[in-house]
């Protein structure tokens, strides 16, 4: 899950991100903490150039988060992160710059200008005696899905369709709790998928369970949100079940399998729905350099996702290069693939049935790594 990253594989080549909450994985070792007082600091700096193959007279990459400028250099994100771990009081602030928060924050009802540059900002409340349960409350990542929002966190430099059209934050409450050494259970009361600002009366709840055992061999996390996200009406609600494996063999290998079932009742005359699966691996080759390929398929069976009814497959190999600590590299090819036509090609929109794109991703880093 993306939100809570308690670091709980220091031997593995990534992570298991959150303990409790979060599931993806870190490649890389972090940089020695920075500190001041009771503060951590951790920051950012994203940038990429992506060559796309259609040469879109859009100069855009359909389906994509975050390398959506296509066949020229671009700001990804910049990210700077203050945050005090609950001691039995917390918070965590991100300040956020570049056009991934642009996305990120693209349907907000309270608008792009109010809220893109803060990507979380919650506090926290951890009980003494009350056995690891914690309380926050504020703006914080979903916990939905595999790949993180931070490109020193994940495998690949660009999103899947996984990451790309699920949930990306929500704004409310949210607890934690640890039922034993190895599982954990959460529940989530949030205005609704990616708004700061509700755009109805309802409230979207969400369930997670974490199952980590103690090897650090393998991981499972669930999570359910269900709620209204009409704008205006409660009326219909959006189903949304995510759960990811993680698998970790060795030092050198590490597995992840993502499954997501998403149903939205009363759209037009029916329902909608949507099935997606995402499987990627990630293989260390030495301490500078690594491979990760990642595989998708997406079932928009009506069309209420990606606008149009279509079925949707991924393929990405992605090469990583480590310079130094907190400096590193990814060369990326990528194929998309629609049953209609979906991506852009020259001047005539929406004209073809793939898209192939190859990018180049810089990423400097500092600080705790979750």
């Amino acid at each position: 899950m993306k939100n809570i990253r308690l670091l709980t594989a220091a031997t593995s080549t990534f992570a298991l991100a959150g303990a409790l909450l979060a599931q993806s994985p870190a490649p890389a070792p972090a940089p020695s903490v920075w500190s001041a007082g009771p503060i951590t600091f951790s920051g950012l700096i994203d940038g990429y150039y992506s060559f796309n193959s259609n040469h879109p007279s859009s100069r855009a990459n359909n389906l994509r988060n975050f390398e959506v400028k296509a066949n020229q250099f671009s700001l990804n994100m910049t990210k700077f992160t203050l945050e005090h771990e609950a001691d039995p009081v917390g918070f965590k602030l991100d300040l956020g710059f570049g056009r991934a928060w642009e996305i990120f924050h693209a349907t907000d009802p309270a608008g792009t200008d109010v809220v893109r540059y803060i990507p979380q900002a919650y506090v926290s409340l951890k009980p003494k005696n009350a056995g690891g349960l914690q309380f926050d409350f504020g703006k914080f990542y979903t916990s939905a899905g595999a790949e993180l929002t931070e490109n020193n966190l994940t495998w690949s430099y660009g999103r899947g369709y996984l990451y790309t059209n699920g949930p990306y934050y929500h704004t409310g409450l949210r607890m934690t709790k640890p039922v034993n050494e190895v599982f954990a259970v959460g529940l989530q009361v949030v205005n609704g998928w990616n708004n700061v600002e509700d755009n109805n009366s309802g409230k979207t709840l969400g369930f997670t369970t974490a199952y980590t055992p103690k090897n650090k061999k393998f991981a499972w996390y669930n999570n359910y949100y269900v709620g209204p996200e009409k704008n205006d009406t409660n009326t219909g609600k959006r189903n949304f079940y995510d759960t990811v494996i993680n698998l970790n063999p060795s030092d050198k290998a590490n597995f992840y399998a993502n499954f997501d079932y998403g149903h939205e009742s009363k759209v037009g005359k029916g329902d909608a729905k949507w099935v997606a699966l995402g499987l990627a691996g990630r293989f260390a080759i030495n301490d500078k350099w690594a491979f990760s390929p990642r595989f998708e398929v997406y079932d928009d069976k009506d069309g209420f996702i990606t606008g149009q009814a279509q079925k949707l497959n991924s393929f990405t190999l992605t090469g990583e290069y480590k310079w130094v600590e907190g400096l590193l590299a990814r060369l990326e090819y990528r194929h998309d693939r629609s049953n209609k036509p979906y991506f852009d090609r020259g001047n005539e929109l929406a004209s073809a049935k793939n898209q192939n794109t190859l990018t180049l991703g810089i990423v400097a880093f500092f600080g705790p790594k979750r």
